[in-house]
């Protein structure tokens, strides 16, 4: 017998009152891509999954490349895809086996035609893939795929939950007003255009879980899917990764922030501002990014302002290796315009960091009052608020025990993972009472 299938003799009745019973779930987490380092949906993959784990659950991810760093315990199937990123040619890779499998087709035209089509061509797998084993699990819960394969799989019988981090709506208005050309705008467009189905599968999604109020109300109005269907439920953090290390001293003359260079959502231009205006009362003052600088506007910005030698970009990290770089912060900031939640926050006050954010998005749900929080896309503010925690160490030691304390508080994974098992437990109940009616 297949360890996840139902024993024979257990009728599907039988199984749904074991499992209103406190039966432990079978649970299938999908996610088009899901390695860690290409963003907080993977982060979330990650650590959703070991948290359910450490419940007593069985859980399986699936996923296509590049695959997730999974806690031991949890499963993985691989479904491939072409991976066009990855490619140093995407165009010259056709071949005939692509041109023979009509997904694969797909995938390689709309790439090269500028589009993103992962989500979709994910769907269509993982919907394929499903078909004989439906029976294997008790839910599936989707990590923003938001793709027609998973209401295929729903249809197929089993019940679906979503999350959403937040509406990419967000980062498509930013992104296309940061496109200095109308021909960049256009491909911007072009490349957004996956949204138009994953705003068509959230309005049939019941329940989605997002995970702000933040979130809820940009979904709501963007999405248009009604509040009532929505569920907020906010990540944790991984705080026995990220937690103080009293053995590092803590610098007084360092910033650390972690974000993508040319992402505009992330607001890192706004930080090199707001650093640049910092030195003139600063010279020894350090920025370190943790991200990897490439050709584009943040380039540039650090060569108009003359300081691109100033600011340290380091990438490839492990979670311990930024973790003692938090150590050795003096203050951590969180830059963005937008955030659905915010990992980089939550993880620098973990570590016990004296933290500036900004009001983008759900960082002050986040960052509460264990950090100071000015506007965003603000340089002025960003400077005054950091000027005056440099200037006071004994009110930076006194937020870096607020930090932490912070997250022990309201921000545990295991506290996250027991409120989405109780929604799954009701999703199954409804789900299966209505297949009777």
């Amino acid at each position: 017998m297949n360890k996840l299938e139902t024993p024979k003799g257990i009728s599907p009745a039988d199984r749904i009152e074991a499992i209103r019973g406190g039966e432990p779930l079978r649970i299938l987490l999908p996610s088009y891509r899901s390695d860690p380092h290409t963003g907080g949906q993977g982060i979330y993959m990650r650590l959703i999954s070991k948290a359910l784990v450490n419940l007593g659950h069985h859980v399986d991810v699936i996923s296509g490349p590049p695959y997730p760093d999974l806690d031991p315990r949890v499963g993985l199937i691989k479904l491939p895809s072409l991976d066009m990123y990855a490619r140093p040619n995407p165009i010259a890779c056709l071949n005939r086996e692509i041109l023979s499998n009509k997904t694969d087709r797909f995938e390689w035209w709309s790439h090269n035609w500028g589009g993103f089509p992962e989500p979709y061509t994910f769907g269509v797998r993982m919907a394929a893939y499903m078909r004989d084993k439906i029976d294997q699990y008790d839910i599936m819960h989707d990590n923003q795929t938001l793709c027609y394969g998973m209401l295929e799989v729903r249809d197929m019988g089993l019940p679906v939950v979503g999350t959403i981090h937040h509406p990419i709506t967000m980062d498509k208005r930013i992104d296309i007003a940061h496109a200095k050309w109308p021909w960049i705008k256009f491909l911007k467009w072009r490349w957004y255009s996956f949204l138009n189905m994953q705003i068509d599968v959230a309005r049939q999604l019941d329940p989605l879980i997002v995970v702000s109020d933040s979130t809820l109300r940009d979904v709501e109005r963007d999405f248009k899917v009604p509040k009532q269907r929505m569920t907020r439920i906010h990540h944790g953090i991984d705080h026995e990764l990220f937690q103080p290390q009293p053995h590092i001293t803590r610098l007084s003359n360092r910033l650390m922030v972690t974000a993508s260079a040319d992402v505009p959502l992330k607001g890192l231009i706004y930080l090199i501002r707001a650093y640049h205006m910092l030195l003139k009362t600063h010279p020894d003052l350090e920025l370190l990014v943790v991200g990897r600088l490439r050709e584009g506007q943040t380039m540039q910005e650090l060569d108009k302002l003359g300081i691109r030698d100033r600011v340290k970009f380091i990438s490839g990290l492990s979670g311990e290796e930024l973790r003692d770089l938090y150590a050795e912060a003096t203050i951590a900031v969180s830059p963005s315009v937008y955030e659905g939640f915010g990992f980089p926050a939550g993880e620098a006050l973990s570590c016990g960091v004296p933290l500036v954010a900004t009001n983008g998005g759900s960082l002050p749900e986040v960052v509460g009052d264990a950090g100071v929080i000015v506007p965003h896309s603000n340089p002025p503010a960003l400077a005054e608020a950091i000027d005056a925690l440099l200037n006071d160490p004994e009110r930076r030691q006194k937020m870096s025990v607020t930090a932490r304390q912070h997250i022990l508080d309201k921000f545990k994974w295991s506290r996250c993972a027991n409120e989405v098992v109780d929604m799954y437990r009701d999703t199954i109940a409804r789900f299966h009472q209505t297949a009777k009616l």
